[in-house]
């Protein structure tokens, strides 16, 4: 009776996994299907602007952007902290380049923050209302 040699290979195949943007369409209201891309990232800018750093434990502490500390401080100083903190924040996603050209309007005790948002997907505009 003869035995078979059993013969191992040593070929590996390394295949790079492709990351996807896809993510749950947020509304007002509910979740309604999915986007990716350039609504997908528009969606995280808008998320991590709305979300008040170290306030909620589900996030880790270097997410979201400090605007509470804000009010109540002089114009001129929360309009170049905002950029710079806004900045800090955004630039953390690798989907983003950069991001620039602040453009800020002051209406009573709000303060209208308008940039621009340079991604891989091209630019997006936002505008963000800060209580002063």
């Amino acid at each position: 009776m003869t035995i078979p040699k059993a013969s191992l290979s040593t070929d590996i195949e390394i295949v790079d996994k492709i990351d996807t943007n896809r993510t749950y369409r947020l509304n007002e209201t509910n979740i309604q299907g999915y986007v990716d891309g350039r609504e997908a990232l528009k969606q995280a800018v808008n998320k991590v602007l709305n979300t008040e750093k170290c306030e909620y434990p589900i996030y880790s502490f270097s997410y979201g952007i400090e605007l509470d500390s804000l009010i109540g401080k002089d114009v001129s100083y929360v309009k170049v902290e905002l950029k710079r903190r806004v900045q800090e924040c955004l630039l953390r996603d690798d989907r983003i380049e950069s991001v620039d050209d602040f453009n800020f309007a002051v209406t009573g005790d709000q303060l209208l923050c308008t940039f621009n948002v340079v991604s891989i997907y091209g630019e997006i505009t936002i505008t963000k209302e800060v209580n002063l």
